[in-house]
């Protein structure tokens, strides 16, 4: 058989005309132009005295597209310099380094706040209301459901602050917060890779930001998820008094040590085997060889929130799990998390603590989406780059919930970019009239075209 058939008489030139390469991420900028995201930008970066030649507003958009599309340095700007016919004038690498560089703390406030006033508008056009968090089968209704945690970034050069991290490694340690409803990054903090996992200040810091991220009408109720790393007095204490607030109601469900001290494995040990039930897997069925129970009357819980309860979960280990000797000794693998949720299944309640690892989802697509990678020596510029990969992520998850449907709606970004963001199309005009033609034979071409319909319709922000 003659497998180079194919290429007989092919040859390959560097003379086309019109050609679009990455038609498809043309989208993301449009939506950030059709929700005011781009205007909203431009308002807060402008300064007095000061007009250049790149708004500064769109210059972060078009740096947070071309996050979208892959890009891992702010030289990859350069993909969109060549888009010119679709784009208009796209600031060079150089420009965007100036313009992160004059980007101030202050300034970041204010990105924040247009951040946030964008989104209720963005949330606003959901057509059948916010999305609700699934659980168990089931979901939880109007409850904004808001994922805690923390990764690390590897540092392959010397960067201001990066250190050793906790893994042996060298980078930073950031910490974010995103919203399970929706999938978006709300905020994120950049910290030095020595960073404490537990650090009380931090993760009241980042959450306060998350919820002012949060659109007033939906934070009447909230449920914050984090693993161990949340469980600490001062962290617990604030989502307390934050939840005191009248009409509003703010539930926690935060990973609670197994192992530290004694008191927890005593009352494992305490319990009667009756007290514990079946637990309940992602479809809401009985899991098997995994039972649930509730320590809060076995604990001195004294010092803890007024209403924090503890519920355990036990399963036998799969072979090859890392089992401590308190484990060893009685073959099962334990896991504890504190909740201030007063009603409901126990089993229900762990499997609601248990979706919290839907997190982990969100944290690699942000690193595929700029998290991954810090461009900079300097840590305020990386500062403003996690606020761009929190942008670029944010414009994924509407672009998912506002203008696709399918297997591009649930897509994610590498599926994505394969299938939509790096599609070329040809570009034709005919008069004033420009026209972005998507190859007939590309089989989400449909899609693609019924999306930016959709994304050229969406009402402007009042």
């Amino acid at each position: 058989m003659k497998f180079t058939g194919w290429s007989q008489g092919l040859s390959v030139t560097a003379d086309g005309t019109g050609v679009v390469p990455l038609a498809g991420s043309a989208a993301v900028r449009l939506l950030a132009d059709q929700v005011g995201l781009t205007a909203a930008l431009s308002a807060v970066l402008t300064r007095r005295n000061f007009v250049p030649i790149h708004d500064r507003g769109r210059l972060l958009i078009d740096l947070a597209t071309v996050l979208v599309a892959g890009g891992e340095a702010i030289a990859d700007i350069e993909t969109l310099r060549h888009h010119a016919g679709l784009l208009g004038p796209v600031a060079s690498a150089a420009t965007v380094w100036r313009g992160l560089d004059e980007i101030t703390p202050a300034a970041l406030k204010r990105i924040g706040k247009a951040r946030a006033q964008v989104r209720r508008h963005v949330w606003a056009q959901f057509s059948g209301g916010l999305p609700a968090a699934p659980v168990a089968g089931t979901d939880l209704g109007s409850t904004v459901v808001l994922d805690v945690d923390a990764t690390l970034v590897t540092a392959h050069s010397e960067k201001e602050q990066a250190a050793a991290t906790f893994k042996g490694g060298f980078g930073f340690h950031p910490l974010g917060v995103w919203c399970d409803n929706t999938t978006e990054m709300l905020a994120v903090k950049l910290r030095p890779g020595n960073a404490n996992a537990n650090h009380a200040a931090d993760h009241i810091d980042v959450l306060g930001e998350a919820i002012g991220q949060i659109p007033a009408p939906y934070r009447g109720k909230i449920l914050v998820r984090a693993d161990t790393a949340g469980a600490s007095h001062p962290v617990l204490d604030w989502l307390t008094g934050y939840g005191q607030v009248r009409g509003r109601t703010v539930e926690y469900s935060i990973g609670f040590p197994v192992n530290k001290g004694v008191a927890v494995h005593d009352a494992i040990h305490a319990l009667p085997e009756q007290g514990w039930t079946a637990a309940l897997d992602a479809d809401g069925e009985v899991r098997d060889g995994a039972q649930v129970a509730e320590l809060t009357g076995l604990l001195d819980l004294t010092r803890w929130p007024s209403g924090m309860r503890v519920i355990v979960r036990r399963e036998k280990p799969h072979p090859g799990a890392g089992l401590t000797l308190f484990e060893q000794a009685d073959g099962w693998r334990y896991q504890a998390f504190a909740t201030n949720t007063g009603t409901g299944q126990l089993a229900f309640l762990e499997a609601r603590h248990r979706a919290h690892a839907r997190v982990e989802d969100r944290i690699r697509v942000a690193k595929d989406s700029g998290l991954g990678r810090l461009p900079s020596r300097e840590f305020t510029i990386n500062q403003v780059w996690i606020q761009m990969a929190a942008i670029a992520a944010n414009l994924v998850a509407w672009l998912q919930l506002l203008a696709l449907d399918d297997d591009l709606a649930k897509a994610e970004p590498k599926l994505l970019r394969f299938r939509m963001l790096h599609v070329p199309a040809r570009l034709t005009r005919s008069g004033r009239r420009r026209r972005l033609r998507l190859p007939r034979n590309w089989p989400w071409a449909g899609q693609i075209a019924q999306a930016f319909r959709r994304i050229m319709i969406l009402p402007a922000p009042t």
